[in-house]
């Protein structure tokens, strides 16, 4: 159901101000409500409405009424379809809608509205999600619950001490009526369910706000009278529900009265019986235990037996309490009300007296002797039983059951509250699972009318009465239009009929008046008041013509009707014989009618609340007159006061059933204006309301609150009246008030109709329309009691209370539930939903109820845990292979919101259990139990639901069909089963249960609880293993995967559980790392077979297109296979996914390395094949690719940093290797290129010519080049040609480079740079021959020839890479090296070769140098002066003559005229000598003194032969440009240090042998220190 929230703001309307006074009435479904009416164009009403919707195809209709002095008009009206309101919990600004003056209908239903008006209404509509209780009210809540789980009993009472009591009071039979013929007008009613303008139903409610019936404690007349009412025994006293504030009261100080005020008087559990010395989890057991079992304890025998049970059952009752207390608490909110035996199947087991614990398919849920105790107690219970009944089943002739006819006639509300000194929870277990089998405890489905025979007879008698002669439509008045010709008042409202001619309605049989809208409300009997009347007047004729009239409708009647009165006979149980003459004494007694009937009716005003105030001080001066029949009391005034309390007592006789009580509430006015008030009416007063009560509804004794009605519709009254009405009539002195005996006829019919004739199965009537509700049995049984509470003056609220009671018995029966949702929900409607004509609040008029605050309050609360108790198994009530068992599951939750509902609306709880949140508590606790169920039954469910072939089931002893740590079977069952629970749950029971769709999803909780569970069973079960590991790696992986499926199908996107990363995969990580050390050494294992099965095929290539052999294919594929396992298992823990790529990637690593490893070692014996050197670097380059591929799919850059690393690491290392695999493949081609550019060489030095080569002889040079080239082109063509088809194109390149490189060395270094050799201490060419300028040009052209074989076309290597080639730099600079002249090439050498002295990191000595450089401003030259001053610490070992000097040479372009060089004088024997010699050198203005260098050489001076070199310095004259002059110590090293250009400079040089300063620099930077002697 859904929660509708009306807000009525305001209304703009077109017109005078002052002839609008408007009020709205709002009718939806069932129900209408209405605001004050308020004055103006523009009024504001601001009033809030609250309405359950169970049909959202319907529609809401608003109307606008302007009130008149006689008839309301209607302004106008908008229907809003309720599809079309907004959900909310806040309030909105509203909404304008344009009121419309007609109302469109099809089908006899509103559709829609036409005609719009000037006017229009501001209304705010929407649907709220109701019952939302605050996380700290949900909190304290909790631990008053936690404190009350900690309760045990304390205070003990003993039978006797219960007898002794005084009976306490209780909430009185509040039986007054009032008038159901009122004359207010409809439009203008109290709240009433009935939007039709039927009879509003009557009701009686408190008037004040704040006050409730047990402010006011009334003693009943029944104690006085000395019968005991069964209810009043031992009960405890009314509370008010707000605990927490009246503490004290409770007369045994126990916490439980202090609870909650949310717990229902007394206790929301199902104990309502030993409240103060029962614990927690016993007043969970059945209240309702059997009536007659408190019956005994007034007599000692039956005592001395429950004595005797105490003594043997004492410490079994404490060891099943013990045994199952852990469990009982276990489902939150649920265990506190649940009976043990609703929780423990086996107590429902051992109650059904058919069971064998010896059958073949039950295993013993007790040990034998745990049984026979309890087969001892059932037996003791039996005999308490029949000690009880006394052998003839009758429960009013125990001892406590008191004669009267008052005794026992509360049904359902009739078990006493006595506390034993010690219960017996097994046995109240027992009682509770054999009574709960179709309602909701014995307590409430006994029904104890049932067996009040006295009762029974006269409400028989009364029903006949009713029937025979019904006061409904069988007597009618024949109303006329009258005139009036003296002042004459109605009979219904008793406003005066006004007007000159034809006033009101005048019956030409009886002579009643009224007006003309009152006639409809008038339902007395016509011929009897006129028969009444006649006999009264004496006239004699015409009354026995009407006797004779009622005597034909009477025969008429029983003629027409047979079956209502065959019925009623059957319903009490009477026999033909009887029956026959109690059908004549009843007629007889209906035409006597009133003349014989006399009655004494004694008349309390107690007191009234809530007065209109009529004076100018703001206040009333408030008196009472009671009126019946002509006599008329009055009761003195109370000045001042608008809660008066006057407690005056008045006698009335009374002669005639037909007449009322008329009380009327005046304010007395003692001033000139109410004096002439007084001279033009009958009355000078102020009315504050009046209520009429019919004396034939009066029975017995009442103390009840009556609302204050309006006599006419200018009537301004609020407020409520109590009066204690005692009614003695003639013959029936002591019976029943009506509303008991409405109960026994109500709860009679039922029990025939249900349990007699239908065998237990509750027969739904088949009604339409707003008053479906109103209608409880088939057409026969429905007149039956409609007749009955019309004649007697029972509410419709009172019957359908009635009804709701008896159906509670029945709640689970087929199609009950719907019903009793319906009829709460309209019960709700009637006292929730207060109107402005009232200031009562909906817990005050539900106080003032007939039926019983506390009695009704009792009822839901037993019936909402018994829901509970059902929801929490809705697996077994409700199977989902049931759709009618579906809908009254629906229907069980609707009426679980409807109790929610009455608790908040009607008893104003303040945060009473939301509905959504009690139903999710149940289906957790129903989920909890069906997962142990499944656990503790798996291999069993399993087999009988999955294994189709018998043959294939397997036995398994009872020990091994649980877990086990020796295999993992037992978990994919398990999985299996609760797979098709959640599918059951998700697609049968979340359809079902949609009542709560933002707190509610069956299958989302159902997959919620079931995980939660599961997990921790299987982390446990997984702890356990990993200690053992009794099971292959793979089980565990298969078992993995099929818990990531379960997650990922129900579980991941779940609300509580989506975005959180669940702990599954750490309960496999240990078995998944194990896993993948395994698959290590079999992947390490299936490399070697690969590559070994690849070898002895030759490493064939797999296929045309693929250039790499089937070992690589066959180890990735084993890598891939292993890999997609991994990712298979779609881990969700990124911290566990980081471990296992981690370890995956040391495998790869490991594997591939080895491979690359086995290559390289066996490659150099491949070289020497054609193709096989190709496929083998192919395959390790398709690694790479393979490597890059796994890279990306295990992550890419998302890949953990450690695993990226690894598998970087191993693509260098790959690539390396591959590197390493060209070099090696390159060099083995050498020796053929050596030979080949020798060939080249040959061919070059037989080119002649020399000088610039013109520009005819072009063609020839060319010629020359091809020719040249020959020899490397033949080789090339062979190879390459193959290379470009064997070699993916990688390898091609990483070859062709390796080929180019050797080429352009090997001719650099046989053609143009060959080496240089050492010979007699100075170097010359191996072969005494230099390039001519023809010569290097042929050697370029051959160049850009090898350059574009190379790159052949696009195919080979780009030109970027030929031409930034170092080698081919080199090989070309060497070229242009020998185009320059000889100052050039000693130019470039000195301005390249900056290190030459450097690295001197083993001194043979120092030599001490002074430099200046002066340069002349005119012509530009430049003279140095060198001064050697001294050498020191000359490293030198001779056995001769030892005489040193210095050798100073400059070094330079454009010194080929110039003194170049320099020699100190030697010193003999001195490792230091002195010199101070200066030297000047000249130099020319074509360089800079940068491109110049000293070169300072000490030397040992030999006669007649060659000098030995000792040390050799260098010094750059750039170093001391910017000084102008510099002296330092230069290290001596042993040789000058050069770099390849320095080398190639040298070489060129060295070929002109012509030149003498070529020669002589060659020399000078090819010397080296000579060896000494002796070394």
């Amino acid at each position: 159901m859904s929660l509708l929230c009306v807000r009525v703001k305001k209304a703009s309307l077109r017109g005078s101000p002052d002839k609008f006074n408007t009020y709205v009435t709002l009718k939806v479904q069932n129900v209408k409500s209405t605001t004050i009416a308020v004055r103006g164009d523009q009024p504001c009403w601001e009033q809030d409405f609250m309405f359950e919707i169970s049909r959202l195809e319907l529609g809401l209709i608003v109307e606008v009424w302007n009130k008149g002095l006689i008839w309301d008009t209607m302004v106008g009206n908008v229907w809003i379809p309720l599809k079309s309101i907004r959900q909310s919990d806040e309030e909105g600004p509203g909404d304008w809608s344009t009121l419309d003056a007609e109302v469109l209908m099809n089908e006899d239903e509103i559709c829609g509205t036409g005609s719009p008006t000037p006017h229009k209404i501001l209304l705010d509509t929407r649907f709220e999600m109701p019952f939302d209780i605050p996380e700290e009210e949900a909190i304290y809540w909790t631990q008053k619950l936690e404190q009350l789980n900690a309760i045990r009993n304390h205070d003990e009472y003993t039978i006797q001490e219960e007898v002794q009591k005084k009976p306490l009071p209780t909430a009185p039979s509040q039986c007054s009526l009032e008038d159901p013929d009122s004359a207010v007008d409809d439009r203008d009613s109290d709240y009433r369910s009935e939007t039709s303008n039927s009879i509003p139903p009557p009701f009686h409610t408190t008037s004040q706000p704040n006050a409730s019936v047990h402010q006011f404690p009334v003693q009943s007349r029944f104690q006085l009278q000395g019968i005991a009412r069964d209810h009043c025994v031992g009960t405890i006293p009314n509370y008010d529900l707000d605990y927490r504030e009246k503490k004290g009261i409770s007369p045994t100080g126990s916490s439980r009265y202090g609870s909650s005020g949310n717990l229902s008087q007394g206790s929301s559990q199902l104990s309502e019986l030993d409240h103060d010395n029962e614990n927690i989890h016993e007043s969970g057991v059945d209240d309702g235990r059997d009536q007659e079992s408190y019956h005994s304890h007034h007599s000692s025998g039956t005592q001395e037996l429950y004595n005797e049970a105490d003594r043997q059952l004492g410490h079994l009752n404490e060891n099943v309490i013990d045994e199952h207390d852990e469990n009982s608490r276990k489902v939150n909110g649920i265990a506190l009300d649940t009976p043990l035996a609703s929780i423990y199947p086996e107590l429902e087991l051992i109650a059904k007296p058919h069971d064998s614990y010896n059958d073949e398919d039950s295993i013993p849920l007790f040990p034998p002797a745990r049984a026979r105790w309890i087969r001892a107690i059932n037996k003791v219970r039996l005999q308490i039983q029949e000690a009880q009944l006394g052998g003839d089943g009758d429960p009013s002739k125990i001892s406590w059951f008191k004669g009267g006819t008052g005794g026992g006639l509360y049904g359902i509300d009739s078990m006493p509250d006595l506390r034993k000194k010690k219960p017996i929870p097994l046995v109240s277990d027992l009682s509770l699972v054999q009574s709960r089998k179709a309602g909701i405890t014995s307590a409430m489905a006994t029904r104890t009318s049932l067996k009040d025979e006295e009762l029974k007879n006269h409400v028989y008698k009364k029903t006949l009465q009713a029937l025979i002669y019904p006061i409904s439509c069988t007597t009618p008045h024949n109303f006329e239009v009258w005139t009036a010709t003296t002042p004459t008042y109605c009979y219904e409202c008793e406003g005066l009929l006004w007007g000159i001619a034809r006033q009101g309605m005048r019956c030409t049989e009886c002579g009643v008046k009224c007006h003309e809208k009152c006639q409809d409300l008038l339902n007395a009997d016509c011929l009897q008041r006129a028969a009444e009347k006649s006999s009264k007047h004496g006239a004699e004729d015409r009354t026995q013509n009407i006797i004779m009239a009622m005597k034909d409708r009477m025969k008429i009647r029983e003629r027409n009707k047979p079956e209502i009165f065959e019925l009623i006979r059957d319903v009490f149980g009477v026999t033909k014989v009887t029956h026959v003459q109690q059908m004549k004494t009843i007629k007889q007694s209906v035409l006597d009618g009133t003349s014989k009937w006399s009655a004494k009716i004694t008349i309390t005003v107690v007191c009234a609340q809530g007065l209109q105030a009529k004076d100018k001080t703001g206040s009333s001066d408030p008196y009472v007159t009671v009126q019946v029949g002509k006599t008329k009391k009055r009761t003195k005034t109370i000045y001042g006061n608008l809660n008066p309390v006057w407690e005056e007592k008045f006698y009335f006789e009374c002669h005639n059933s037909s007449d009322r009580i008329k009380v009327r509430v005046w304010d007395e006015d003692d001033d000139i204006k109410s004096r002439v008030k007084q001279r033009l009416k009958r009355e000078s007063d102020d009315f504050l309301g009046q209520t009429i009560i019919e004396v034939r509804t009066l029975s017995g004794e009442m103390d009840v609150w009556y609302n204050l009605e309006k006599r006419t519709d200018k009537s301004a009254v609020s407020g409520a009246i109590r009066l204690q009405i005692s009614v003695e009539i003639k013959g029936e002195e002591k019976v029943a008030p009506y509303h008991i005996q409405y109960t026994c006829l109500h709860e009679n019919l039922f029990h025939c109709l249900t349990d007699l004739q239908s065998s237990g199965v509750v027969k739904i009537p088949d009604a339409k329309g707003d008053e479906a509700w109103k209608v409880y049995f088939d057409e026969t049984a429905q007149e039956i009691v409609d007749e009955f509470a019309m004649r007697y003056g029972i509410e419709s609220i009172y019957q359908a209370m009635t009804h709701f009671a008896c159906l509670s018995s029945k709640y689970m029966c087929p199609g009950v539930p719907a019903v009793m949702s319906t009829l709460l929900a309209n019960i709700n409607a009637y006292y929730a939903h207060t109107t402005a004509s009232t200031n009562v609040s909906a817990s005050d008029r539900f106080a003032a109820s007939n039926f019983g605050k506390e009695r009704f309050v009792k009822l839901l609360d037993q019936l909402h845990n018994s829901l509970r108790i059902d929801l929490s198994m809705y697996r077994n009530n409700f199977p989902a292979s049931s759709p009618e068992r579906l809908q009254d599951l629906k229907s069980t939750v609707d009426l679980l919101t409807s109790i929610t509902f009455f608790r908040m609306k009607v008893q104003e709880l303040q945060s009473p259990p939301r509905a959504g949140q009690v139903v999710k508590d149940c289906v957790k606790a129903c989920l909890n139990s069906t997962y142990e169920y499944i656990f503790n039954n798996c291999h069993e469910l399993y087999s009988r639901e999955y294994q189709t072939d018998p043959n294939k089931k397997q036995e398994l002893p009872p020990e091994e069909q649980g877990p086990s740590i020796k295999n993992l079977d037992f978990w994919p069952k398990l999985i299996t089963l609760i797979v098709s629970i959640i599918e059951e749950d998700k697609n049968s029971y979340t359809p079902v249960l949609n009542q709560f769709p933002q707190e509610l999803n069956v299958g989302k909780i159902s997959a919620e609880v079931m995980w939660n569970l599961f997990a921790q069973d299987m982390k446990y079960a997984m702890e356990e293993h990993e200690k053992h590991r009794l099971c292959k790696s793979a089980d565990y992986m298969n078992l993995h995967f099929k818990v990531k499926w379960l997650y990922n199908e129900y579980v991941r996107d779940l609300p509580a559980i989506k975005g959180t990363i669940p702990e599954y995969p750490a309960w496999f990580e240990q078995f998944a790392m194990q896993w993948l050390d395994e698959n290590e050494e079999v992947s390490l294992e299936f490399l070697h077979g690969a590559l070994e099965r690849d070898k002895k095929d030759g490493f064939q290539q797999t296929s045309e297109h693929a250039l790499f052999s089937c070992s690589v294919v066959d180890v990735f594929t084993q890598l891939n296979q292993s890999f997609e396992i991994i990712k298979k298992l779609e881990c969700p823990d990124p911290v566990i996914v980081a471990h296992y790529m981690r370890r995956f990637a040391k495998t790869i690593s490991k594997v591939l390395q080895q491979y690359a490893d086995i290559l390289l070692k066996n490659f150099k014996s491949y070289c020497s094949k054609e193709m096989l050197p190709c496929i083998l670097m192919n395959n390790v380059q398709q690694l790479r690719v393979q490597l890059e591929k796994m890279f990306e799919a295990m992550g890419g850059k998302e890949l953990d940093s450690e695993a990226a690393e690894t598998l970087k690491d191993l693509q260098v290392k790959l690539n390396n290797v591959l590197d390493d695999l060209s070099d090696v493949f390159g060099v083995s081609f050498q020796p053929r290129l050596d030979e080949c550019v020798k060939q080249m060489g040959d061919i070059l030095s037989q080119v002649k010519g020399t000088g610039n080569v013109p520009a005819t002889a072009r063609n020839s040079v060319a010629q020359d080049a091809d020719n040249v080239l020959g020899p490397l082109m033949d080789f090339l063509d062979g190879n390459l040609t193959l290379f470009a088809k064997v070699c993916e194109k990688t390898v091609l390149k990483r070859v062709l480079k390796e080929l180019w490189k050797i080429v352009v060395n090997t001719v650099e270094r046989t053609i143009v740079l060959p080496p240089l050799t050492d010979q007699s201490d100075h170097m010359v060419r191996e072969e005494a021959r230099s390039l001519t300028p023809k010569q290097c040009a042929i050697m370029d052209l051959a160049l850009d020839t090898i350059k574009q074989y190379f790159h052949a076309g696009g195919n080979g290597l780009k030109k970027t890479f030929l031409e930034k080639s170092p080698d081919l730099q080199s090989l070309r600079y060497a070229l242009s090296l020998y185009t320059q002249t000889t100052d050039t090439l000693i130019k470039t050498f000195v301005q390249s070769q900056t290190a030459q002295g450097s690295g001197v990191g083993d001194p043979v000595g120092e030599v001490s140098i002074q430099i200046d450089l002066f340069t002349h401003p005119g012509t530009g030259e430049h003279k140095i002066t060198v001064k050697v001053v001294a050498a020191n610490d000359l490293k030198w070992q001779t056995t001769g003559m030892f005489r040193p000097f210095v050798e100073v040479t400059m070094i330079g372009p454009h010194l080929s005229d110039k003194k170049r060089k320099f020699t100190t004088k030697s010193k003999s024997n001195n490792w230091a000598p002195k010199y101070n010699e200066t030297f000047h050198f000249i130099l020319g203005n074509e360089n800079g003194p940068d491109s110049y260098e000293l070169q300072v050489c000490v030397k040992d001076y030999c006669f007649a032969r060659e000098d030995r070199i000792i040390g050799i310095a260098l010094m750059q004259l750039r170093d001391i440009i910017d000084k102008g002059s510099c002296a330092c110590w230069c290290p001596l090293g042993r040789r000058i240090h050069m770099d390849e250009t320095g080398l190639t400079v040298l070489r060129i040089l060295s070929q002109r042998t012509n030149d003498e300063v070529a020669k002589e620099f060659v020399k000078l930077k090819s010397e080296s220190r000579c060896a000494e002697e002796g070394s």
